[in-house]
């Protein structure tokens, strides 16, 4: 069983939330959208004679990091033979950021560089630090659903590297199918899903409460759904002008907790209930469906040889089922200072990575356990039945990005109000006003407007 620790580890690795990997056996691709012919130009045309060019090239700690660059890296040197990266291995954490932040600050930044997109990415500044990769013909690679990530103001600042996580319910497939139950895309066939299979005697909703963090994804995990209703809220939320408490679509969250434990969805012990049993009471078919995210069935599948491909993905239903959408936990990126002494190489290699072969690049080093926010990326066939369910959601123009990558608000105290929610000691409403309360520190501490 994976430790606590580990898991947050894990999530760390994909922008706070991916886990590690395994290697993957070559094998046909599923169908996805084709590449842009100008990004795909820049990707593989080798120059025949070009001078040499050394680009640097700072990358992450972990591992699967490591592998991921490495591959892209060894790729795109393979298709320019003039070009010899040089990668610098970073440090973790916080140290990991201060490092990032002091040389982008000093000037002595690599001529590319890896870090996590999002919240942080902000604190760095780009549109002093970072160059601009808006106007840049690969763009039109990254899906749109990745975008907001890595943008700041009017420009664009970085491209993925790896996979996205989707956060929502993992469902056990055999249990729908002995039950004929179909997968819900309006909250009110979720309701009549959870009954019927409440009457048929199986817990419909896990719970995990014993590990507090997991409270959390019901409402994390709603925001794609929450940015469809009302689509300024990151920006009203961050300057103090909306409130969970007050918008419907931002409380629904917090009422889907208070409505588990209200009609009884839950199993019995749920209050003490730890992230692997969890786990292991949705691949036993003891439990339908557990609140996660994507990440998750790997290590279902580590736990259980083969169970991972009994695991299904559906995004939290909104109340009109035609709008529901993913929430996606979005990988890391790459980003080109304004220091570097070789830009135009740097883009060149950034388009690389933009680009659907630079996806197949890092699958034949790591296997996907998330769909690619790079459009003509493809799946190998051997992928989990769950990350291609999450990607077509990406396919299909359905998904965000949570809002922690759009906003640098979230309260210290979201997990434990969210057990107190699901638990019973708090009203859905009184849950969301206590949030409330609790980003006003937190906001004051950034300084940000509004506050």
């Amino acid at each position: 069983m994976f430790s606590k620790s580990k898991v947050l580890a894990l999530i760390l690795v994909l922008a706070f939330v991916l886990s590690a990997c395994a290697k993957t056996p070559t094998a046909a691709p599923t169908a996805a959208p084709v590449a842009t012919e100008a990004a795909t130009e820049v990707a593989t045309a080798a120059p025949t004679e070009a001078a040499p060019v050394t680009l640097t090239f700072l990358v992450g700690a972990n591992q699967t990091d490591q592998d991921m660059n490495n591959a892209l890296a060894d790729a795109y040197m393979k298709l320019h033979p003039n070009v010899t990266i040089e990668i610098e291995v970073g440090t973790a954490g916080t140290e990991g950021d201060n490092l990032v932040k002091t040389r982008l600050a000093t000037g002595e930044m690599t001529d590319v560089f890896y870090y996590n997109s999002g919240s942080l990415m902000q604190a760095l500044n780009p549109q002093e630090t970072l160059v601009d990769l808006s106007q840049e013909p690969f763009m039109a690679n990254i899906s749109d659903a990745f975008k907001p990530a890595v943008t700041s103001g009017e420009g664009i600042y970085g491209v993925p590297v790896g996979t996205a996580a989707g956060g929502g319910i993992l469902y056990n497939k055999k249990v729908f199918a002995d039950n004929g139950i179909e997968v819900p895309t309006s909250w009110a066939e979720f309701e009549a899903a959870a009954d019927k299979l409440k009457a048929a005697g199986i817990p419909p909703l896990i719970a995990s409460f014993g590990d507090s963090w997991t409270a959390q994804i019901l409402v994390l995990a709603d925001n794609y759904n929450v940015q469809t209703a009302y689509p300024t809220f990151a920006a009203d939320y961050t300057a103090n002008k909306a409130k969970y408490a007050d918008i419907p679509a931002a409380k629904a969250g917090f009422a889907h907790l208070q409505e588990g434990f209200d009609k009884g969805w839950y199993q019995p012990d749920f209050a003490t209930t730890k992230f692997d049993a969890a786990l292991q009471m949705l691949a036993d078919g003891k439990g339908a469906m557990y609140p996660m995210l994507s990440f998750a069935i790997a290590t279902i599948d580590t736990n259980n040889p083969g169970a991972g491909e009994n695991i299904g993905f559906f995004a939290i239903p909104a109340e009109d089922g035609t709008k529901t959408g993913a929430t996606l936990w979005m990988p890391l990126s790459v980003y080109i200072p304004k220091t570097t002494s070789n830009l135009e190489e740097a883009k060149k290699f950034v388009a690389f990575i933009a680009s659907a072969e630079g996806a197949a690049a890092i699958t034949e080093k790591v296997k996907p356990v998330g769909p690619y926010v790079i459009n003509g990326a493809v799946l190998p066939d051997d992928v989990y039945p769950g990350v291609k369910d999450m990607a077509a959601y990406i396919e299909e123009g359905k998904a965000g990005p949570a809002l922690e990558f759009v906003s640098p608000i979230k309260g210290p105290n979201l997990e434990q109000i969210c057990v107190a929610v699901g638990s019973g000691q708090m009203t859905a409403d009184e849950g969301a006003a206590n949030y409330d309360q609790d980003v006003v520190k937190q906001a004051q501490q950034l300084g940000l407007e509004g506050w």
